[in-house]
């Protein structure tokens, strides 16, 4: 097949031609997570097997992981607008599947199929972006996905839980076709391509033991959320696993006439940097967003409703933090500036809560928290613009899809290191609090209302000096992307 070069958009209509049809695909891949895991205790209901409930959103992980390098390599040779249709038509089919399926295993087979189409949207929006803005509007562009998955984060479990008591679970999943059929109308009228002679074929050797790297690792990480003497055996052989595939897709790779992972770009320390930016970026906005609700209700006392309200200014601000950084970057040229600074305001924001956020009101602490999260997302946005930049035209797709790997791999990886802190932290300070907090975060602050007045406050205190951790944890993350971003050598466009 013919690799495609784009014509660009008139530059006056460049924002409408171009933000409506990467906004809804990337809505759709950012929201699909969350909302589906408001709608497991339905399911569980419904097609019981309770035990292997967490599968449906690891299975998904797993897929969505695994397909994002591989959009992006068939985007560059068949073409991004093309393959997004594809990505676009698999998730649908799959959501009707799962919509349909009448047994967890199918249901867990569909939700495999659906994370092979979800795992390219994201990848393809960012790299149909890179192909149709000029290098020094991305900026801007960036800012609005940035948002605007911040946005399909936070609306997917009101519209999952909505939904869920409404119409029932299977309403979850075919509330994604009207919305996919819209998105596939609007991306067929992105701009045609002008294609090219070069011809090239896909790495599917390499595609395999991407795949056998990635299941083991993401399910070692899964495992490192509780602390267990118990699990060890089993972490080491996943993790001997994760490492030996890992040597051997790097000896394929090198090796392939037409590689599936670009790994000449991540011998320039620009893109290796910026990767590792994205990680942790992801890394420490997944922590948040997974214990943060938990904190609140646990230890302010709040709601589960109430704690989704106190998050709004923390994911507002994310939003709006993009969004200006864009702005700013599209103006300035500049890029590493704005995570360097910005990055190391979050940590200190985050260094302050770990001294005090208990002596802190909800809404005292959730503003602090957005002082924060105005600040963060410059840092994925900028890894973005920068692989893209590094990578140049040919290459978007492998960029786009490098980037968003590193990002998957980092939330995974940043939950399971923030419950591991607080977990252990737990453990070493009241074994008895450890496994009520476990059960907790299984059942619902409920559990302590089982508890004495005296019980239920030591268990708040002993959780809030335990939830020091998570904030140092995660001003780790942020001191990382700092880091690399003050040692980026691509620092303007």
């Amino acid at each position: 097949m013919t690799e495609e070069t784009p014509t660009a958009p008139p530059p006056r209509n460049l924002f409408r031609t171009v933000v409506p049809p990467i906004v809804l695909p990337v809505f759709l891949a950012a929201a699909d997570g969350t909302v589906v895991a408001t709608a497991l205790p339905a399911i569980a209901a419904s097609l019981g097997e309770v035990e292997k409930l967490s599968w449906i959103v690891i299975a998904n992980l797993i897929a969505s992981t695994v397909a994002a390098p591989a959009y992006g390599r068939l985007a560059d040779l068949f073409g991004r607008r093309r393959m997004m249709v594809v990505a676009l038509c698999v998730f649908m089919t799959a959501s009707l599947l799962c919509a349909m399926a009448p047994t967890l295993p199918l249901l867990l087979a569909a939700r495999v199929l659906q994370g092979l189409g979800g795992g390219g949207l994201m990848t393809l929006a960012q790299a149909l972006l890179g192909e149709l803005v000029p290098p020094r509007e991305r900026g801007s562009y960036q800012g609005y996905l940035s948002a605007n998955i911040v946005a399909g984060s936070t609306i997917g479990p009101v519209a999952g839980g909505f939904i869920t008591q409404m119409w029932g679970w299977h309403a979850v999943f075919l509330a994604y076709l009207p919305l996919g059929a819209i998105a596939i109308v609007l991306v067929m009228r992105l701009p045609r391509s002008i294609p090219s002679t070069a011809r090239a074929g896909f790495d599917l050797p390499g595609m395999g033991l991407l795949t056998l790297f990635i299941l083991p690792l993401l399910l070692a990480v899964s495992q490192l959320q509780r602390l267990d003497p118990s699990i060890l055996p089993r972490l080491g052989l996943l993790l001997a696993c994760a490492g030996a595939a890992l040597a051997a897709l790097i000896w394929q790779q090198q090796r392939a006439p037409s590689p599936l992972l670009a790994l000449q770009l991540m011998r320039i320390p620009a893109f290796w940097r910026a990767d590792l930016m994205a990680a942790c970026s992801g890394a420490s906005l997944t922590a948040m967003m997974t214990f943060l609700p938990i904190y609140f209700q646990v230890v302010a006392g709040a709601s589960s409703g109430e704690a989704g309200l106190l998050l709004i200014p923390l994911t507002a601000a994310v939003s709006s933090g993009s969004v200006a950084t864009g702005w700013a970057i599209s103006r300035t040229g500049r890029t590493a500036v704005f995570p360097m600074v910005g990055l190391s305001i979050t940590a200190a924001t985050l260094v302050g809560l770990a001294l005090w956020a208990p002596q802190l009101t909800r809404v005292e602490l959730a503003w602090v928290l957005a002082i924060g999260g105005l600040c963060q997302g410059s840092a994925m946005l900028t890894a973005q613009i920068t692989v893209q930049a590094v990578a140049g035209p040919r290459n978007l797709g492998a960029a786009a899809a490098s980037a968003q790997l590193s990002r998957s791999l980092g939330s995974a990886f940043g939950a399971a290191a923030a419950g591991a802190v607080l977990f252990g932290l737990l453990q070493s300070t009241n074994p008895d609090t450890a496994t009520l907090f476990f059960d907790m975060v299984r059942r619902g602050p409920g559990v302590l209302a089982s508890l004495t007045p005296e019980h239920a406050s030591l268990v708040r205190q002993e959780v809030a000096a335990a939830f020091r951790g998570v904030f140092l944890t995660v001003a780790c993350f942020a001191c990382i992307i700092v880091a690399m971003a003050a040692t980026l050598p691509t620092r303007r466009l």
